[in-house]
């Protein structure tokens, strides 16, 4: 039988636990299992509105299972680990698990959930039926090879780097007002944007940003995953200022954040988009992307436990 420890912290001893969970899953799936927001959540110890859901079973060193709960943007994000020697229980650990973890939305004050899959299979489908989460946002992830051609690379726009102590107020006015209704990247504030930046993925060359009138008009923050094969540079975060819309800095923004990528060294590109973003979608085609891989969030509005 199966027994379910729930962290609202997380001590060291706890953390090397589920890293090491983590780290099975990721080496089996060739990516990391969780996303930024609740990854920087976890190793923080846990922020306000923070659950970790640890399983074990009898006769395991191992937690075969561990889902999170984060709070966003007036939201919240759930996502779920099965240990890759035991996702044939997937039907079983699935549904017991997100059900502790909306519980625990629900003894929060309950709020919108969205659960990420990475893939969707139709045994995921059936997990979220089960829990009573519907099927949300499909997010794409696009790649293309680098460097651009002569007539890409023409449509690239001036930008200058991030200058920390100096625009991180602009720079969250900007992303906040672009972003304001985004469960994830909405609503940050200074300790959020420093969070990111003290990653170890990040390279003051790979955040740029551009000016209009020496006003902050747009930016492209570009992040190098050096640890898969093969190498990606992504196109983390791009957004124009709401005032600035319509004059094609868009393209010009991605241009340029992938001539950046290029000058590190890095030859395929990529980036996440959402599948009904239609005018997105068919600029990065243009631009040569191909979708790689097909996302799915699963998601419910739980009610507040009385």
């Amino acid at each position: 039988m199966r027994v379910l420890d729930i962290k609202r912290q997380m001590r060291p001893d706890d953390l090397q636990v589920v890293r090491d969970l983590l780290r099975d899953a990721e080496r089996a799936d060739g990516h990391r299992p969780l996303s930024d927001h609740l990854w920087l959540d976890l190793v923080d110890g846990g922020r306000e509105g923070f659950a970790g859901l640890v399983a074990w079973e009898p006769g395991h060193d191992h937690p075969v299972a561990y889902a999170q709960i984060s709070k966003g943007n007036d939201s919240y994000s759930v996502e779920l680990v099965v240990h890759p020697h035991h996702r044939y229980e997937m039907h079983l650990i699935g549904p017991e698990l997100l059900s502790a973890a909306l519980d625990e939305v629900s003894r929060n004050g309950g709020g919108h959930v969205h659960w990420w899959v990475f893939e969707p299979t139709i045994g995921h489908e059936q997990v979220a039926s089960e829990v009573g989460l519907t099927p949300g946002r499909t997010l794409h992830q696009m790649r293309r090879s680098l460097p651009l051609s002569v007539a890409d690379a023409a449509d690239a726009v001036a930008v200058r780097t991030f200058v920390k102590g100096a625009d991180e107020h602009d720079w969250l006015d900007l992303n906040n007002r672009a972003f304001a209704h985004h469960p994830e990247q909405g609503g940050w504030d200074e300790a959020t944007l420093s969070a990111r930046m003290a990653q170890p993925w990040f390279e003051p060359e790979g955040f740029i940003v551009h000016e209009i009138d020496g006003s902050m008009a747009g930016f492209c923050w570009t992040k190098v995953h050096r640890d898969t094969d093969p190498v990606l540079g992504e196109i983390y975060v791009i957004a124009v200022d709401p005032a600035f819309h319509g004059k094609g800095l868009g393209r010009g923004l991605v241009v340029s954040g992938l001539d950046s990528i290029a000058r590190r060294g890095v030859t395929t590109a990529m980036l996440y988009v959402d599948a009904d973003n239609t005018p997105a979608v068919s600029m990065y085609e243009d631009l040569g992307f191909r979708v790689h891989r097909t996302d799915r969030s699963y998601v419910g509005d739980i009610a507040p436990r009385k």
